[in-house]
């Protein structure tokens, strides 16, 4: 039977996986908005777009010879622009277990056409048989699946004596994870995502391996120049230090670096990990008291700490209902599953949440339940 309504609410009940919650204590009156008006290319604007750079790879402890760009059209645009650029030089092989990941694959099939491609992959909530990877191949996959609540718990099955790059995307992943930069040769992320900044801007990792392919393959389709990365053969430098490929929102990169800027105060991107794991702690117990709900990620090695996904005991339509009634009480929102992925929740726990508020929520889910189950 159904107790009485809760009565706290979560402080900042926004618990999406994308655009995620703001970070704690954020405030639009805090953004420096010097370059506003300016233009992107003066000494101005340069600079403000070279330090969000340097920050990200003192933050994220880059190797001194990877690179680090700012691109359009967030992690999608990221994902792009490195597929049309590095692949068909060899093999590829793609794994995949969940929708973005086989968007990917579907892309390298259906619109690049390369014939030699491996697909390895898996039902939402579990992980394909990754020790198939070749080392001889370029190798694409997601490293956390953001609609499935699934991530790879390492990167042992990526070989040191690798042959071909990895191509990770890791949107829900960087900033939240352990990222083996040693194993990864491109990685791509966007704002919106673990750091809770503002959506249309991606990033590219790239490591020198990733380089060297740019600057001694030449796909055989024509590159719109949205995508081009490289001229005359060079890699396009100035996409690295702050000249970016088309006009940035300046609004959006101050946000970004107000996202950098709470890491550092923060300690660091360890203790982001930490906060995060932390968060799925809470969660963890709660569906270990609960029979009527359950992750979907059938190993708890492979749980995702950011976008956690959860089976629920209820039809379509009562988890519908759920899902209003959480939002309507504003105790949740925008806490359903992916449109592609079996119907249930997703909860964000990266390290933009707060424990409290997620503590605060679990009242509401049970209530919630009960008065719809």
């Amino acid at each position: 039977m159904s107790g009485p309504q809760p009565i706290i609410k979560p402080a900042t009940p926004n618990f999406s996986s994308g655009p995620c919650a703001k970070r704690p204590g954020y405030d639009l009156a805090n953004l420096n908005t010097a370059t506003l008006g300016r233009s992107h290319r003066s000494s101005l604007g340069k600079a403000a777009l070279q330090k969000t750079i340097d920050d990200t790879a003192a933050i994220l402890k880059l190797p001194a010879d990877y690179r680090v760009g700012i691109v359009p059209a967030s992690d999608t645009g990221s994902m792009e622009m490195i597929m049309w650029s590095l692949l068909g030089e060899r093999p590829v092989d793609v794994c995949y277990w969940e929708s973005f990941g086989k968007g990917w694959l579907t892309d390298i099939k259906q619109q690049l056409k390369l014939e030699n491609v491996n697909a390895f992959g898996a039902d939402y909530g579990e992980l394909p048989d990754l020790s198939r990877v070749d080392p001889k191949n370029d190798l694409v996959f997601t490293w956390n699946g953001t609609t499935s609540g699934v991530k790879v718990p390492n990167a042992d099955f990526i070989s040191d004596q690798r042959e071909g790059l990895t191509i990770c995307d890791a949107t829900s992943a960087v900033f939240a994870m352990p990222m083996p930069w040693e194993k990864l040769d491109v990685v791509t992320y966007s704002w919106q995502k673990v750091l809770g900044g503002e959506g249309g801007h991606g990033m590219i990792i790239l490591s020198p391996r990733a380089v060297e392919r740019l600057e001694s393959y030449t796909p055989s389709w024509p590159l719109p120049k949205i995508f081009r990365l490289t001229s005359n053969g060079k890699l396009m430098e100035g996409i690295f230090e702050g000249a970016t490929i088309n006009t940035p929102s300046m609004l959006c990169v101050s946000d970004y670096q107000d996202a950098l800027d709470w890491v550092k105060e923060l300690g660091g991107v360890e203790q982001c990990i930490e906060k995060s794991l932390a968060n799925l702690a809470v969660l963890e117990k709660f569906v270990a008291e609960h029979d009527w709900i359950h992750f979907l990620a059938k190993e708890s090695a492979n749980r995702s700490n950011t976008s956690v996904c959860f089976s629920v005991d209820l039809d379509d339509s009562q988890i519908k209902k759920f899902i209003k009634l959480l939002a309507d009480n504003d105790a949740a929102y925008d806490i359903g599953a992916y449109k592609d992925a079996p119907s249930g929740l997703r909860i964000w726990c990266g390290s933009t949440v707060e424990q409290q508020d997620l503590k605060a929520l679990l009242p509401w889910l049970t209530w919630a339940y009960h008065q719809v189950a």
